[in-house]
């Protein structure tokens, strides 16, 4: 056996060998650095994309006794990634990215103005100030129609979102206080004309002030007036004055017509079939004619209706000279009550088409139908009237009591007194019937319409 000593040449062998050999080392760690900047750490490739190199520990080198290097490599690899130099750490990215959150959900809620009449939500700037739809609307009537109110109290009413409706001279009072300028309104703006073809659409800038769908409808009912009150004849307004027998039975006849080329323009009626319009005109034509007199405030004089019936030419017992002198006070009562009621055109607008669309019509092929569009149109007048009328809570009631009383005016009655010089012995639902199926084109039997 040979016993191998050390001895300090051997030692400096030893340490020249060490030497070489780390030397050798530190190309394998490069090599090894390298290649894990091509693939990942487990080895999966990344589709061409480095990855983020992953920091090798130091290699730990050892000698034994006899001067021999025991190379005992060992990695160090993190268990988390190293966050690269420059870039955020998670807990910076989380707080930025909370705080741009937070920014993006302030632009998004921008901060509400108040309306200053009422304090409700603007909907933008209106006649100089920032006020609300209903506020806007109200001031827009008001100044338009000229409109003067009184206050009941000391005219120092509480002008909120809650009490607005209330008081409505204390109303515009605090319009014009708060700047609200009466020059800024537009007088005389007419509705865009749009033809009806069925369906109706939404009009926009409505002064009615209640739910946009119902005040689309009562504009159209409104829009489908062939002759407007001061068409009717200058002499429909004085009714101080007594008008002759022809002025008589000439606005009777334009009346009449009247009531039935509104029927065909309104919505919902022309989808009827045509024996169901037939039907309704022929039940209703009676008190369609009592509202138009009432409208145009018709002068009621028994001396010349009784004239114009040709009464006055035979001779007539008692009893019927009674029976008609009751017939026509009846239709004089009827007349005098709407109008001491003061409705405006809306308002018969929509009281018109609650009696046209009567299911008591014989013959309809859908009932249901028809008493669906009577009641939109009650739900239109009542809406109107609430809105218009804030201040009058029993006046939808009382114009709805005056709707049965019409019938009590006998439709053969008004026959004999305005038509009868007309069509002789033609009968008036005949005439409907014509005025329905020829529109405008529809010629009176004995006298023009021009």
């Amino acid at each position: 056996m040979c016993l191998y000593l050390s001895t300090p040449a051997s030692s400096a062998l030893g340490l020249q060998r060490n030497a070489k050999f780390w030397k050798h080392s530190r190309k394998a760690m490069a090599m090894v650095t390298w290649r894990n900047g091509e693939e990942d750490v487990t080895g999966e490739s990344q589709g061409g994309i480095s990855s983020p190199v992953a920091q090798v520990g130091p290699l730990s080198l050892s000698t034994d006794l006899t001067g021999h290097l025991n190379p005992t490599a060992s990695l160090d690899v993190p268990t988390t990634p190293q966050t690269p130099q420059g870039a955020p750490s998670s807990n910076t990215s989380q707080s930025i990215n909370s705080q741009t959150s937070t920014n993006s959900m302030d632009k998004q809620q921008p901060q509400q103005i108040e309306c200053v009449v009422c304090g409700d939500k603007s909907s933008g700037k209106h006649y100089g100030q920032f006020t609300c739809e209903g506020c806007k609307s109200f001031f827009k009537r008001s100044v338009r129609r000229n409109l003067s109110y009184t206050c009941r109290a000391s005219r120092n009413c509480p002008i909120d979102q809650h009490h607005r409706n209330q008081c409505q001279y204390c109303r515009l009072k605090k319009c014009l206080k708060v700047g609200m300028r009466r020059e800024a309104v537009q007088r005389g703006r007419m509705l865009p004309t749009q033809p009806y073809h069925g369906q109706f659409s939404l009009t926009n800038g409505d002064p009615l002030q209640c739910h946009s769908y119902l005040s689309g409808y009562i504009s159209l009912l409104l829009r489908a007036e062939p002759y407007p009150t001061s068409r009717y004849g200058t002499q429909c307004m004085q009714s101080n004055n007594l008008m002759g027998i022809e002025n008589i039975c000439e606005l009777a006849a334009r009346m009449l017509f009247s009531a039935v080329e509104w029927a065909r323009n309104i919505p919902f009626f022309p989808d009827l079939q045509v024996t169901d319009q037939v039907a309704l005109l022929r039940l209703t034509w009676s008190e369609l004619f009592v509202l138009n007199a009432a409208q145009c405030s018709m002068p009621v004089h028994v001396a010349p209706l009784l004239a114009a019936a040709g009464l006055h030419a035979s001779p007539m017992s008692a009893e019927r000279v009674v029976a008609f002198m009751d017939h026509i006070r009846i239709f004089q009562e009827q007349v005098e009550k709407l109008k001491v009621l003061h409705v405006d055109s809306a308002e018969y607008s929509c009281i018109k088409a609650i009696v046209l669309f009567t299911s008591d019509a014989c013959g309809l092929s859908d009932v249901a139908h028809v008493d669906g569009l009577q009641e939109k149109s009650q739900c239109a007048l009542e809406e109107y009237v609430r809105s218009q009328y804030p201040n009058q809570p029993t006046r939808f009631g009382k114009l709805l009591l005056r709707l049965p009383s019409l019938r009590t005016v006998s439709s053969s009655v008004i026959e004999q007194l305005f038509f009868v010089r007309l069509v002789g012995k033609t009968p008036i639902e005949t005439l409907i019937r014509d005025m329905l199926l020829s529109g405008s084109s529809f010629n009176w039997p004995y006298m023009s319409m021009q």
